[in-house]
């Protein structure tokens, strides 16, 4: 079993002045985890951290399918960017450019965490290459501010806002769009237009 920093803490929080509640939420989080590393196949797969693997499928410019030795496919959502929907201007050539870089190719992941879609979160290695800050040094992503600022140090989200910013002065990708429309906002009209 992997010991990550939120067992430690909870396991500090059993053993402290903390309420009640508290003291079970520390618990169940205990629990689920070592259920996980009795019953693997249950546990998430974030717990490895790392996913290698070929890329078999891309989304949208943000989403990729991921076929490891073992055979079995994990869908992995970028950190730290978000892409044109593919209904929304840019969209679909968003999607187009990652899969031109990405289809087929031997790929790594840094698994960060698991989105409420049971998807893999992280960063994706092509060799060296960051291919989520690739995304926005192209112009198809925007840095995701919100989410960001829970993972990143603080010198990754300087260059992150910079590389987004030196994309938009170059008019690159989306940014020839005079207004584009950030796809969160894109989102939340769509749901408010239902």
């Amino acid at each position: 079993m992997k010991v990550q920093a939120q067992h430690l803490r909870a396991l500090t929080t059993l053993f402290s002045g903390a309420s009640p509640l508290r003291k079970i939420a520390a618990g169940v989080l205990l629990l689920g985890a070592l259920a996980g590393a009795i019953w693997p196949s249950t546990a998430s797969r974030a717990d490895t951290g790392q996913i290698e693997g070929v890329v078999v499928g891309v989304a949208d410019g943000d989403t990729i399918t991921v076929l490891d030795d073992s055979r079995q496919q994990h869908k992995v959502r970028f950190a730290f960017i978000d892409a044109p929907e593919k209904a929304q201007p840019f969209g679909t050539k968003a999607k187009q450019v990652l899969s031109d870089k990405l289809y087929r190719q031997q790929v790594r992941v840094e698994v960060l965490e698991q989105d409420r879609y049971g998807r893999n979160v992280g960063r994706i290695w092509l060799g060296d290459e960051d291919v989520n800050l690739g995304q926005l040094r192209a112009g198809y992503a925007w840095h995701y501010q919100q989410y960001a600022r829970k993972g990143q140090s603080a010198q990754e989200f300087r260059l992150y806002e910079q590389t987004q910013q030196a994309a938009q002065q170059q008019r690159q990708g989306l940014w020839h769009d005079v207004a584009p429309v950030p796809p969160w906002d894109f989102r939340r009209q769509r749901r408010a237009g239902q």
